[in-house]
């Protein structure tokens, strides 16, 4: 009987060592930094995995939109998704600390921040009891507002209608404060909704705005001081477990080798979309010296003041801030 016992538990071993895992991984953009990562995945998980794990790339919403494939990953029925972080405070109010404007003096000051052992390991934790981990997190571009009448100072806010990528109060009331009816939407519903009016404007990373030929609709792209568009990759922690410990630690090193990317082609990505946009006629519009610090300023005061009744988060902010001073230049 123990002989048949052992050799039944030895046939199930085999047969899960032996069984191949797909790990769909879903974006909403198309030939950006969101992608390059997916493809270094792909590419370093399946020779390595001998196929164990298949890796599928589904940019440009073909999973659904940005809501859908967060439930789903939360869900087990997709494996990973790469957003804005807004779009996980549902599930966490952590991420918003992200959104804060004046954590980062760049991309590249953003991204050492979120390389720090301690800030992974505090991040690690986000969402635990929803089954999502943010396995990545970084700084994917400044953050630019798109309008059909263009923003060359904080007084021309006032009175429009624009997209923020997420509906926590982080998102809507600095622009409310500046005058702005704040809309959160989607990236996928963004483009018709400038192109028949709706909206005025929308606020997203730079590279979105080219990527998608926005400047047929709008052309005066102004940079929001302090402010950048950062993305999490949040995997599926039930997918992590099923894989086991073996494959699972593949994922997270090729998940690691392929964050190099943020340091190499993801800067060279932002210059490229910057001469693609000028290069169809587009603008980029800088606000004033004076209207830069007041905004930040603003933003800075709007942001204490939301998160005095929420410790959790207070917490977090308190945490990168600290780290972004440690690994300021």
């Amino acid at each position: 009987m123990k002989t048949v016992v052992a050799l039944a538990a030895c046939a199930f071993a085999a047969s899960a060592s032996a069984q191949q895992f797909t790990m769909k991984l879903s974006c909403p953009t198309v030939n950006d930094m969101n992608v390059e990562y997916m493809k270094a995945m792909k590419a370093g998980i399946e020779p390595r995995t001998n196929g164990k794990i298949k890796v599928e790339i589904y940019p440009a919403n073909q999973l659904g939109q940005i809501p859908r494939t967060v439930e789903g990953v939360a869900l087990g029925t997709i494996e990973m998704t790469l957003v804005a972080s807004g779009f996980f405070i549902g599930i966490d109010p952590r991420y918003l600390v992200f959104d804060a404007a004046g954590l980062f003096d760049d991309m590249d000051h953003g991204n050492r921040v979120f390389q720090d052992p301690a800030i992974r390991k505090r991040l690690a934790n986000f969402s635990a009891d929803k089954g999502i981990e943010p396995l990545i997190v970084y700084s994917a571009n400044p953050n630019m507002v798109l309008s059909h009448k263009p923003i060359r100072t904080l007084a021309d806010f006032k009175g429009q209608k624009i997209r923020v990528p997420g509906a926590a109060p982080l998102h809507v009331e600095p622009f409310r404060h500046f005058g702005t009816s704040a809309v959160s939407m989607p990236l996928g519903e963004v483009l018709p909704s400038m192109q028949n009016r709706t909206i005025d404007g929308a606020v997203a990373g730079l590279t979105v705005f080219p990527g998608f030929k926005y400047y047929d609709v709008a052309k005066g792209m102004t940079y929001l001081p302090g402010s950048y568009l950062i993305l999490v990759g949040g995997v599926s922690r039930a997918f992590m477990k099923n894989i086991g410990p073996e494959l699972e630690a593949i994922v997270r090193d090729e998940s690691r080798k392929a964050e190099k990317l943020f340091f190499t082609w993801l800067p060279e990505d932002v210059e490229r979309a910057k001469k693609t946009w000028q290069s169809n006629g587009g603008e980029l519009i800088t606000l004033p010296p004076a209207d830069q610090k007041r905004f930040v300023d603003d933003v800075n005061q709007v942001t204490e003041s939301i998160l005095a009744g929420q410790p959790q988060v207070k917490a977090e902010y308190d945490a990168l801030r600290a780290a972004a001073q440690k690994h300021r230049k």
